[in-house]
């Protein structure tokens, strides 16, 4: 049976209910469930929306199908389970996996569990299947378009950026952070509104998405008329960041590690004594006398308070790692256990993660257990002088990722282990909040849908030290603006198997400072060769060091052309501003795809070794060891100045650049170029 209550469409059958629901403009959220009630969890869609935004609904005499809509997205379903959408044009966006079908079978069919649930509507597209976890194995189905191309969905090592022709885990690990949102070319936005543990694969044939255990099928659809609607329609109904802190849009230093209090304020000076620009330095992991005690190892760090003046009084701020892991030995083990603020186990002994010790993750999804850890970082960090916070194992980094295993106050880690990353940066977030700080952000390993509106800064974790390296990264940092986390970052030069006195990883260096220049955040970071030994055999002593990463690390001619685009960097701080507000205001990835941009150009859709720079510059990074020439595409639709020579070339059309070692290619909108020609005057 159809019918209609309070603006949305319901289908009622046998036990099953199944909701479609406007949310936001030009949007649907679609749930089915077959229990007596939705769960009424929100998960990312926490922004509030208009009750049902003036939707038409039709209903058939016979209450065996209908259709409602919602601006320019129609939704129509009948009894036999047949789901579609459409734009205003009748054009079809995306449509359910029909019964008709033969050459695809039922994925079920083949997996009978000992009480096999399928919806009672017995939808093709979507099937509940009973889990000897309690909940329900759900698979969402939909027909596939040979032409599609999909953008977004977070975080994976892959070096391209359209996904289709894919299959990508929904699950959280060092270097991948599935962010379920995406684009298509076809003029819809998706979200996998379920935290759940699963996978999606965007085949030729089909397009399924999977959830290991759930109570019900949660997704949001949208339709657009270009990208950049698409993407404000979802920053309405999932936030936005925060403005960023001005001091954030500099130059970050940092280094796996800086050991004691002494080497950093060296480090600390000897920028200021080269005059070169920096805002922030960090102080990584092991720090700490012991995992879980989240303070200073005061041996190596004996006065937290001066050290944070004196690098204020330099313009510095400072940022400490954090990690969720507290040792069994440590002070706080016993009373987190014994209240319920660690992550539990299913089978054996509830140790998660085994590194200098054994170790309990904090349960963040937990709000006593979010207020205990953050009593504990005011009093010994933002007290002392702390600016912001390292939120490193944001996924948590389970020693074995058997996800099936671990338990979160919220549920099993196969129902809503994605959730994670965001709580841990709610608790910070929600702690400075209340210290009455304002634009707020923590640089996370991690992130979900909704992190963005707690002010992560995803960085893209430990990342190798190679050119193919480099290559993801760029396509995982557009990836991620689309997925709505325009606040994104990466280790330049990455993070393992770099060795400073080696040439190619001096080239390494330059090429990716230069790439890193034009990203939301430009941070340096790295676990450098030759490695140092330990100071000592505890606390925080027992971690050894990696090779300097400063500038001035890598020789001469390097640190020229280095701090050529760091002092470029400073002098585009009007420019990044201005990016930085659109995404705090609409959502607005700060780097993307030239399709962004320029949808009405068909070329556009296919290039995906260039970017967009905010609205006005276009940046063709050197993606190879040795490559000192590029062709570069230049969008229809206006003309460009190459910012290096001043020369204009219209648009539309293939170019080859000429791109030594101390240039990345660089285009200026010509209309825009007046704003911006001072700022390059840097690296002429």
């Amino acid at each position: 049976m159809l019918y209609k209550k309070d603006g949305s469409l319901y289908i009622k059958e046998n036990g099953s209910t199944m909701i479609i629901q406007p949310w936001g403009e030009n949007s649907f959220r679609v749930r089915n469930t077959k229990y007596s009630e939705f769960t009424d969890l929100n998960n990312a869609l926490t922004m509030p929306v208009a009750e049902n935004y003036n939707a038409s609904i039709e209903i058939s005499s016979s209450k065996r199908s209908g259709k409602i809509t919602n601006g320019n997205i129609t939704a129509e379903i009948n009894y036999y389970g047949d789901l579609s959408f459409y734009n205003e044009n009748g054009e079809t966006l995306l449509k359910g996996w029909q019964r008709t079908r033969t050459d695809y079978p039922d994925p079920a069919s083949d997996d009978i569990a000992p009480k096999r649930f399928k919806s009672s509507l017995d939808l093709d597209w979507c099937s509940l299947q009973g889990n000897p976890g309690g909940d329900f194995k759900l698979n969402v189905r939909f027909e596939a378009n040979k032409d599609e191309k999909i953008f977004g969905m977070g975080q994976y090592q892959e070096d391209y950026i359209d996904l289709k022709g894919s299959k990508l885990e929904l699950a959280l690990r060092n270097s991948q952070a599935s962010v379920p949102f995406y684009i298509s070319n076809k003029g819809y936005g998706f979200l996998w509104n379920n935290p759940a543990v699963g996978a999606v694969s965007f085949a030729k044939n089909i397009t399924e998405w999977t959830s290991y255990a759930t109570k019900e099928m949660d997704f949001w659809i949208t339709s657009g008329d270009s990208p950049a609607s698409i993407e404000e329609q979802y920053a309405k109904v999932a936030g936005t960041v925060p403005m960023m802190p001005d001091y954030a849009m500099g130059y970050w230093q940092c280094k796996l590690r800086y050991q004691t209090q002494d080497e950093l304020l060296e480090a600390a000076h000897e920028f200021k004594k080269r005059n070169l620009p920096i805002s922030v330095i960090v102080i990584d992991f092991f720090h700490w006398p012991k995992s879980g005690e989240f303070k200073f190892d005061e041996k190596y760090w004996p006065d937290p308070n001066k050290m944070a003046d004196e690098l204020h009084k330099m313009g510095i701020k400072l940022m400490v790692s954090v990690w969720p892991t507290v040792d069994e030995t440590s002070s706080h083990y016993k009373e987190m256990a014994d209240n319920g603020y660690l992550v539990k186990t299913d089978r054996g002994v509830e140790i998660t993660m085994n590194f200098l010790g054994n170790n309990g993750f904090v349960d963040f999804t937990n709000p006593d257990a979010q207020n205990y850890v953050w009593k504990l970082l005011k009093k010994n960090y933002y007290d002392k002088g702390v600016d912001l916070f390292w939120l490193d194992e944001a996924e948590p980094e389970y020693s074995a990722y058997d996800f099936d295993n671990y338990r979160y106050q919220n549920g099993s880690v196969l129902e809503v282990g994605n959730l994670y990353p965001v709580g841990y940066a709610k608790t910070i977030f929600d702690g400075l909040k209340t210290e009455g700080k304002t634009n707020i952000i923590s640089l996370v390993r991690s992130a979900w849908a909704g992190s963005q509106k707690y002010g992560a800064l995803v960085w893209s974790g430990d990342i190798d030290s190679s050119f193919e390296s480099m290559r993801r990264q760029l396509a995982i940092g557009l990836n991620m603006g689309i997925a709505g986390i325009p606040w994104w970052t990466t280790d330049i030069g990455g993070f393992t198997g770099g060795n400073i006195n080696d040439p190619v990883f001096k080239q390494l260096v330059v090429r990716w400072t230069q790439f890193a220049t034009f990203c939301p955040v430009m941070r340096m970071h790295g676990s450098r060769d030759p490695f140092s030994d330990p100071l000592s055999d505890h606390g925080g002593g027992k971690m050894g060091t990696g090779a300097p990463t400063e500038p001035w690390a890598y020789g001469e001619k390097a640190y020229a052309i280095i701090t050529k685009y760091m002092h470029l960097r400073e002098n585009l701080r009007d420019y990044i501003k201005i990016q930085m507000a659109n995404a705090h205001d609409k959502g607005t990835p700060v780097i993307r795809p030239l399709f962004y941009d320029f949808s009405n150009d068909n070329n556009s859709w296919n290039i995906e070794d260039e970017y967009m720079f905010g609205d006005s510059v276009l940046i063709s990074p050197i993606l190879y060891e040795d490559e000192n020439l590029r062709n570069v595409y230049l969008p229809e639709g206006t003309r460009w100045t190459n910012a290096y020579t001043g020369e204009v070339i219209n648009g539309g059309q293939n170019i080859s650049v000429s791109a030594p070692l101390d240039q990345i290619p660089i285009f200026v909108r010509s209309d825009r170029y007046d704003q911006l020609n001072n700022a390059f005057d840097a690296i002429r």
